[in-house]
């Protein structure tokens, strides 16, 4: 069992944790099998991405629950031991495939949600980077996603600060606050990478939809 609340990233605002190593390379490899075998029409595609939803849709009104599939409830099970979200259950999770070069501009994940975020990374790694959420969005942290890592995002960090993966194919990584845990700092080459974003929704109606 993983401590997550010994895994803060000091020297950054609050409040960020880092788990090496959450996911074994049999888990990951389980995860990319799964995410790639589902039928096309279930990929949503973006200008600068594609996303699978599970759990249902987000929505102001109401989330209307969908079952989750039992491989993917296997990792919302292993958040969830960690109570990271202090006694509320997950139920849903969005996975991004980011093609080499791929992003996300910056944002915030914004109230559908309870205000704390959990990304596990896949076959890739990348940067996620923090940044002023006003006019001039300077860097205000920067954090290295290596592969089969687990990040908890919360507080200021979740509520203040606007969050992005620059358009890279190669990441520079000497200013990323979890340095110390990385052999060097040589830019490293981006592949492509599966994360899966683990999140409760407060709001759900009764109604359930089965696929």
């Amino acid at each position: 069992m993983f401590d997550y609340p010994k895994c803060l990233l000091e020297n950054i605002p609050s409040s960020l944790y880092y788990i090496q190593n959450f996911i074994s390379k049999e888990e990951e490899a389980h995860i990319i099998k799964n995410v790639y075998s589902v039928p096309k029409p279930k990929w949503t595609c973006l200008s600068n991405r594609r996303l699978q939803d599970y759990g249902g849709i987000p929505h102001e009104k109401g989330m209307i629950p969908e079952k989750i599939p039992d491989w993917l409830q296997k990792y919302i099970n292993k958040v969830n031991d960690l109570n990271i979200f202090d006694g509320k259950v997950p139920n849903h999770v969005l996975i991004n495939e980011y093609l080499p070069g791929q992003g996300i501009m910056p944002h915030t994940d914004g109230p559908l949600f309870y205000p704390k975020i959990t990304t596990i990374t896949c076959g890739s790694n990348t940067v996620l980077k923090f940044l002023e959420n006003n006019e001039k969005r300077g860097t205000v942290a920067q954090v290295l996603l290596e592969r089969c890592s687990l990040v908890v995002v919360e507080d200021d960090l979740y509520e203040k600060y606007l969050h992005s993966i620059e358009e890279k194919e190669f990441d520079s990584i000497e200013e990323c606050a979890n340095l110390k845990s990385i052999d060097n700092n040589i830019p490293l080459k981006r592949d492509t990478r599966i994360s899966l974003t683990i999140r409760h929704v407060p709001k759900v109606l009764k109604i359930k939809l089965f696929k």
